[in-house]
């Protein structure tokens, strides 16, 4: 098995501390080679392997205070032999009562080396006894608490070049970093210090040498007030860091396996929509290439899941065979959403059906009774990755039907020495129509009898033991997969999808604001940490988008209130974005994310939700807000323009004319039905849509949209199509507002 690289791509790191950190490092650990740049995991011929996602209920091991939490990453912990704290003010309090430094290890419950991790060294008395003896031992689940894993992993990458997860820090009882790193060993192996020697070479450096310590806490404090990643707020816009950043795609697309870059491969989502952005606006076909070669790549190769639906988190292996195998919700909504584009783009169905596969995956295993979406499936189960979806070549055989059987083994590739350690990962080796011609049927028989397959082979799975869940709900991510469902509905004609968006935002609106604050994370009933900036950003993308597929105005207000909640909480003097709140206490800083990795940062969402409000709303302060983050950026953007490749994409629409349609009538039923179909119709890459009822034009009863003001229907249903704030001739028939639109393709 591949090794796990279960890690961020960051930007390259700023080196601005790598002497004194080496110099530490040698203080701490002499004797010992220093990890290399780059994967924090060991070898890939290592054969190491998770444990299962939580603890059973009849453990009946001692437990530690994360037995009091809800987090699954820190149940998973619970019964270690490690004093464990959760980050609190006990903690915090006891490391500056006791003047001990505190060991800060971060991780999230499907990341397979932190798994392994705790196996070896959190679950090891001996070294569990150094760690209570020396330190404050506090974990963290990073998806609960990224404003704390941004800030460390910054000191980490400051200090030795890499980041990664587990992420392990060492910190002054004033919550300074002064060493870390990602994955130790428990012993000297993969040319890293083994974890006792590093916890005893700080223990004695603590004791012995504290002023070398604090000497270099205090020049990494210094450092990291100093990570400033926005601008002025002066810079003047440009178009050519679009232009920049499609030049340098052009140059790391591999255009044979698709994708950017060498293995391990990360969907990247924010390349392919910008370069499927640029083709709609400058017809330039290299770029569209390199989007759909890479998204039928991605759908053919084993980082799909055949059977189930859904992506895996990524790729060990350059051509997308081998994932890793855990399913993030996050990964699965933008992927939806981006197969969506491509199909609105090129018409092809294949893309669709994998939209398609994505949220039918969701709905059946990812869905909360109550609507709101987990967060992740681990890559593990039964103690191996991947057991869960591999197959080999006897156990098709008995599921599968005679006429079904060598049509599903050549189309998936399967055979008997298999293509993962013995073992097969469907991947799709043969067309449907070379099959119908080798076979000598007609393609939609062939289609039909796959099919069958795939119902068999998916009903004898799911009497697997299945992957550990990690089912606690975050806004963020679920405003992620709310967008996407809400859009899917529209393009896809699909009610269900609209539904179940719908009934999530509705479970975050009510579930997950306590008190009228929102929340980062529910589970078991239980709404904690109040949200991020990115939480705000996401989740009023989903709102805005749900609105846009139902006309329901409620949406709407509530997409507004906390967008107007976001900037006046989050936002600094320039209006841009800050991770966190000003009177958030327990940080050593407060950050502004400065790239576009997994997720797009909390700026680059806000400022195209920003952009959507001023087209829905007509409020002018909107427009100044998308503005202000731009410029703020711009810098960034000018130097390394595909480390915020998302927000790049609101640059680009800054420079656009975008698309209002306006929908005016009696009927909201049949305004949504033009709506659906205006999204069926085709792409448009920047198009908002809303709706006027008869005689109503307001948010509230006090307030006007004026984009709806003097659009009236006269009884019957009509459509207006504004461009660049000039409106052309209404159309009462839908045929014409298609056309208006430049949606000529047949639906």
């Amino acid at each position: 098995m591949k090794s796990d690289l279960s890690k961020r791509r960051w930007p390259r790191p700023r080196r601005i501390l790598a002497a004194s950190a080496v110099l530490l490092f040698l203080l701490a650990c002499s004797g010992s080679s220093r990890p290399e740049s780059g994967d924090p995991s060991p070898s890939a011929n290592s054969k190491e392997r998770a444990v299962t996602l939580t603890p059973t209920p009849s453990d009946s091991r001692p437990t530690n205070r994360l037995a009091l939490e809800k987090s699954p990453y820190l149940l998973q912990h619970a019964h270690n032999p490690v004093d464990w704290y959760p980050w609190g003010e006990e903690a915090l309090a006891r490391a500056k009562e006791e003047d001990k430094p505190i060991f800060l290890s971060i991780g999230y419950s499907t990341c397979h080396w932190c798994h392994v991790m705790e196996r070896e060294s959190f679950e090891n008395e001996e070294i569990a006894a150094l760690m209570n003896a020396h330190f404050i031992c506090i974990k963290v689940d990073r998806e609960e608490r990224p404003d704390l894993d941004e800030i460390y992993m910054q000191a980490v990458q400051a200090m030795t070049g890499q980041g990664g997860w587990p992420l392990n820090v060492f910190l002054t009882p004033d919550l300074v970093p002064f060493f870390g790193g990602t994955y130790f060993p428990p012993d000297d192996r993969y040319g890293r210090p083994g974890f006792p020697r590093v916890l005893q070479s700080i223990a004695d450096a603590w004791d012995q040498r504290r002023d070398e310590i604090e000497s270099q806490a205090d020049r990494l404090r210094e450092a990291l007030d100093r990570l400033e990643v926005s601008g002025d707020g002066t810079a003047e816009l440009r178009r050519a860091p679009v232009a920049a950043a499609l030049n340098q795609l052009r140059q790391n697309f591999d255009s044979k396996n698709g994708g950017w870059g060498s293995a391990p491969k990360f969907p990247r989502v924010d390349y392919g929509s910008l370069c499927l952005r640029a083709f709609y606006r400058d017809g330039d076909e290299s770029v569209l290439d390199m989007a759909l070669i890479t998204l039928d790549r991605m759908a053919d190769g084993g980082i799909y899941d055949h059977l189930g639906g859904g992506f895996a988190r990524y790729s060990t292996d350059e051509r997308w065979l081998v994932p890793h195998f855990e399913k993030m919700l996050y990964d699965n909504a933008q992927l939806a959403l981006h197969y969506l584009e491509a199909y609105q783009l090129s018409g092809n169905p294949h893309y669709a059906e994998v939209a398609r596969g994505i949220f039918d995956y969701v709905l059946r295993d990812m869905t909360h009774p109550q609507g709101g979406f987990y967060s992740a499936e681990d890559a593990d189960s039964e103690g191996e990755e991947g057991k869960f979806y591999v197959w080999n070549l006897s156990e098709v055989k008995e599921v599968l039907e005679p006429e079904e059987f060598p049509l599903f083994v050549e189309r998936y590739g399967i055979s008997r020495e298999g293509n993962f350690e013995g073992q097969n990962i469907l991947e799709v080796r043969a067309s449907v129509d070379s099959l119908a011609r080798r076979h000598g049927l007609e393609d939609q028989r062939v289609t039909e009898l796959l099919e069958s397959a795939r119902r068999r082979l998916l009903e004898v799975r799911s009497q697997r033991v299945r992957p550990g869940l990690d089912d606690k709900v975050l806004t963020a991510w679920n405003g992620l997969m709310i967008q996407a469902l809400a859009r899917g509905g529209a393009v896809l004609g699909e009610e269900t999808y609209l539904h179940a968006a719908s009934r999530a935002a509705h479970f975050v609106l009510t579930e997950m604001r306590p008190d009228g604050q929102l929340s980062r994370r529910w589970r078991d009933g239980e709404a904690r940490y109040r949200a991020y900036a990115e939480d705000y950003a996401m989740f009023v993308a989903g709102l805005i988008e749900v609105y846009e597929a139902s006309f329901d105005l409620d949406f709407l207000r509530s997409a507004v209130e906390l967008h107007d909640e976001l900037f006046a909480d989050f936002a600094d003097e320039d209006g841009v974005l800050f991770n966190t709140r000003a009177d958030q206490a327990d940080l050593l800083v407060r950050t502004k994310t400065g790239y576009d990795g997994s997720v797009p940062t909390a700026n680059s969402v806000a400022a195209a939700n920003a952009l959507s409000l001023f087209e829905l709303t007509g409020e002018p302060r909107y427009a100044d807000q998308a503005e202000a983050i731009l410029r703020g950026f711009m810098p960034t953007l000018e130097r390394s323009p595909l480390s915020l490749a998302h927000l790049l994409q609101t640059l680009d629409a800054w420079f656009a004319d975008r698309v209002e349609l306006v929908l005016a009538g009696e009927d909201r039923a049949l305004a949504r039905d033009w709506a659906w179909r205006a999204r069926r119709g085709g792409y448009l890459s920047d198009l908002a849509i809303s709706y006027r009822p008869a005689g109503k034009a307001g948010i509230t009863a006090e307030e006007s949209l004026p984009p709806l003001e003097g659009k009236e229907s006269g009884g019957a249903m009509t459509a207006y199509v504004c461009r660049g704030f000039a409106c052309r001739q209404p159309r009462v028939e839908v045929g014409p507002m298609l056309e208006e639109l430049g949606l000529l393709r047949s639906e």
